[in-house]
């Protein structure tokens, strides 16, 4: 019997979602740094410098998708690109989502609304029921949910933004119930406020959530890696700060934690 030299063995494929920037960008590098190669899906331009960045600094194979997740047509192409690589997906980071800050009924457009809806709800949808179609068939794979400590409150604000981690973080659960003797485990990772381009994007600047302090992405993306590596269900990531807070939003009634998350959310919270 001719034997297979181990350094012949194809690496395992790891795709990201969101990986340009922030905790997506630090996702893809845990997986380039740990033996995996990646499958990089992202919209902005900042997507070609963070997939070269990779390569240079942890020599991975690391391809990019420039693709719109929040369309039909943009998560299918991804999956295309996914199918045509011919590796099963031995890791999937459901990471990509945006914010979007300020009072629901009077200042947010409908298409910014419907966006986030499309982009943090659907695409998520869409790519997990893909690609966990897959992995229940060779019964093998890991995948992990980007939802946040905002999941655990009514978001004033943020309404959206907190609803769709609510969602994510339910499903993440129920799949993780689902698939328990599948073969394939599925954690969501729940950080805190963490240090990205997020809360500009998400018109937060004054708020004091938006100027407060925040989390290192690579140590968010370090937990969250640890914790789909060890099979967990969940685990809030970021500094201890953080994590004390997801314990504490898990016993507040719902009325007071939205009343705490619109002093740091209401728009012009930072001067007061």
């Amino acid at each position: 019997m001719t034997e297979v030299a181990i350094d012949a063995l194809p690496a395992p494929l790891a795709v990201v979602t969101g990986a340009s920037s922030g905790i997506g960008r630090e996702i893809a590098r845990q997986f380039a740094e740990n033996g995996y190669d990646v499958i990089a899906a992202a919209d902005g331009v900042e997507l070609s410098s963070a997939a070269a960045d990779l390569r240079s600094s942890t020599g991975a194979e690391v391809k990019e998708v420039r693709t719109d997740l929040a369309t039909f047509d943009g998560v299918e192409s991804l999956y295309r690109v996914i199918r045509e690589d011919g590796r099963p997906v031995a890791a999937l980071a459901l990471n990509a989502g945006v914010g979007l800050g300020g009072d629901f009924a009077r200042d947010q457009s409908l298409d910014d609304a419907m966006r986030l809806v499309r982009l943090n709800v659907e695409s998520t949808v869409h790519l997990a029921k893909r690609v966990l179609s897959d992995m229940t068939a060779t019964r093998d794979g890991k995948v992990l949910f980007t939802s946040s400590i905002a999941s655990e409150a009514p978001g004033p604000y943020q309404a959206l933004y907190n609803a769709s981690k609510s969602f994510v973080q339910s499903f993440a659960e129920a799949l993780a119930d689902e698939l328990h003797d599948s073969g394939v485990t599925v954690t969501a990772l729940m950080p805190g406020p963490t240090d990205t381009q997020f809360f500009e994007r998400a018109g937060l600047e004054d708020t004091k959530l938006g100027t407060g302090k925040k989390d290192d992405p690579a140590l968010v993306a370090r937990q969250g890696f640890d914790a789909l590596m060890e099979g967990k269900t969940k685990v809030n990531a970021g500094s201890f700060t953080s994590k004390a807070q997801g314990k504490a939003m898990k016993v507040l009634p719902n009325k007071a934690k939205a009343a705490l998350h619109r002093q740091k959310t209401e728009p012009g919270s930072a001067d007061k």
